[in-house]
C-alpha cells in the first residue's frame, strides 16, 4: 500500500510540474519536449535525486502506455490517401531520407569502431523525426506551399519507416552475433517480425469494423485505448515487438475503417500527460558521468545524423526537384519515437544501457532545440508556389 501511495504521488506531482514546464514554453519559445527533459535530469539522481526511474515501479507501465500510443499514431499516418494526393513525393523522399541517414548513420560509426549493435540501432534511431515540432515550425513561418504540404506528409510517415528499419535491425544484430545460423535462429527472427504484423493486423481488422460503429466521445476513447492496451499486452506476452504491433494496427485502422480519424484523435486526446510524464523520467536517466562518458560518440552521432538529412535531401533533388535539396535541415527535430526505440533496444540489450539511452536523450534536447529553428529558415527560403 506504501508503495502505491509514493507512486500517485510521484507522478500527480509529475504531472502538475510538466503542466509548469509547459506555461514556461510558451514564454519562452522552447520546446516543450527539452524543458521535460531538463526538468527530469534536475529531478534525477544527476541532481536533486528525488526521481529514479530505475527504482520508479510505474514507470515501466507509463512507458509502455505511452510508446504503444505513439506507435499506433504513427500507424495512423501511413494511409494510402496521403501518398496518392502528393503524387508519389512523400513516398520518395520519406524513403530516401530513412535509408540515406540509416546508412551514413552506420557506416560513420563502424568506421569509427562503434560496436556493431550500438552502430545499427543508433542508425535506425536517427531515422525518426519530431512531426509536432516541424509542423508548429511550419506554422510559424506562416508560408503556403507544396514545398510545406510534402514536408508535412514527409515528417508524418518518416517515422514508420524507422520502426521498420528498427525491427530489421534488431533481427540483424541477432543474425549476425550468432556464431551459427540455423532453422531455428531464423524461425525465431521470422516469428518475432511476422508475429508483431500478424497481431496487429489481426487486431486492426475488428478495430476498423467497429470505428464506424461507435459514438464519438468517451465510448471511441474507451475502444481505442482499450485496444492499443490489449495490442501493447498481447505483444510483450507473446515475445514480439509492441511498437511494431500497434503500428500494424494503426496502418490497418487508418486504411479500412469507416470513420477512421476518430480512434487516433481520441488517442491524440489523452497521449500528452502519459508521454509528459515519459520525458521527464528519461531525463531523470541521465547522470554527468554518463554524458561524459558518451560525449565524443554523441558529437559523431550529431554530425552524421545531419549528414545523412542533408545528402538525402540532395539525392531526392537530383532527378530535377531542387526545391527539395535542402529538406533534411527541416527534418532534424527528433523526439518520442526516437526515444521510444532507444527503450525497447535497452530493455533487449541491457549492457548499452549507459551508452544509448545518454546519447539519446541528449541527442533529443538538441535537435528539439536547433531543428525547429533550422526548418523555420528553410521553409522563409522556398517560394510559396513552389
Amino acid at each position: 500500500m506504501l508503495i502505491v501511495t509514493h507512486e500517485l504521488i510521484v507522478l500527480g506531482a509529475l504531472l502538475l510540474l510538466a503542466l509548469a514546464g509547459e506555461a514556461v514554453g510558451r514564454h519562452t519559445q522552447v520546446p516543450r519536449i527539452s524543458l521535460l527533459v531538463l526538468l527530469g535530469f534536475l529531478l534525477g539522481p544527476a541532481a536533486l535525486d528525488l526521481v529514479d526511474p530505475r527504482e520508479s515501479a510505474s514507470f515501466g507501465f507509463v512507458a509502455a502506455l505511452a510508446l504503444s500510443m505513439v506507435g499506433f499514431l504513427v500507424g495512423g499516418k501511413l494511409s494510402i490517401a496521403v501518398f496518392r494526393a502528393s503524387g508519389g513525393a512523400i513516398l520518395r523522399v520519406s524513403v530516401v531520407q530513412a535509408l540515406v541517414t540509416f546508412s551514413i548513420v552506420a557506416g560513420g560509426l563502424l568506421l569509427l569502431t562503434v560496436p556493431l549493435e550500438l552502430a545499427l540501432l543508433l542508425a535506425a534511431i536517427a531515422t525518426a523525426t519530431d512531426p509536432a515540432a516541424t509542423l508548429d515550425a511550419i506554422i510559424q513561418s506562416r508560408r503556403k506551399s507544396s514545398y510545406a504540404d510534402t514536408l508535412t506528409g514527409v515528417v508524418a510517415v518518416d517515422d514508420a519507416w524507422g520502426l521498420i528499419l528498427f525491427s530489421l535491425s534488431l533481427a540483424l544484430i541477432q543474425v549476425l552475433t550468432t556464431s551459427t545460423i540455423d532453422n531455428g535462429i531464423v524461425l525465431h527472427l521470422s516469428r518475432e517480425l511476422l508475429g508483431a504484423v500478424f497481431l496487429g493486423f489481426l487486431l486492426g481488422l475488428p478495430m476498423a469494423l467497429l470505428s464506424g460503429r461507435i459514438r464519438k466521445g468517451q465510448p471511441t476513447l474507451m475502444e481505442a485505448m482499450g485496444m492499443v492496451m490489449l495490442c501493447a499486452g498481447l505483444a510483450q506476452w507473446l515475445g514480439v515487438s509492441h511498437l511494431l504491433a500497434c503500428v500494424v494496427m494503426g496502418i490497418t485502422v487508418v486504411n479500412l475503417a469507416r470513420h477512421h480519424k476518430r480512434p487516433f484523435h481520441a488517442v491524440e486526446e489523452i497521449e500528452w500527460p502519459f508521454l509528459a510524464i515519459f520525458f521527464i523520467f528519461s531525463g531523470a536517466y541521465l547522470t554527468l558521468d554518463a554524458l561524459g562518458a558518451v560525449g565524443g560518440l554523441l558529437l559523431a552521432y550529431l554530425f552524421l545524423r545531419v549528414a545523412g538529412r542533408l545528402l538525402g535531401g540532395f539525392l531526392v533533388a537530383m532527378p530535377g526537384a531542387k526545391t527539395y535539396r535542402w529538406i533534411g535541415l527541416a527534418m532534424l527535430p527528433q523526439a518520442g519515437v526516437a526515444m521510444a526505440m532507444a527503450f525497447q533496444a535497452v530493455s533487449l540489450y541491457p549492457e548499452l544501457q549507459d551508452s544509448l539511452l545518454p546519447l539519446v536523450i541528449a541527442a533529443t534536447v538538441v535537435f528539439e532545440l536547433v531543428g525547429p529553428v533550422a526548418t523555420r529558415m528553410l521553409l522563409m527560403r522556398v517560394p510559396e508556389n513552389s
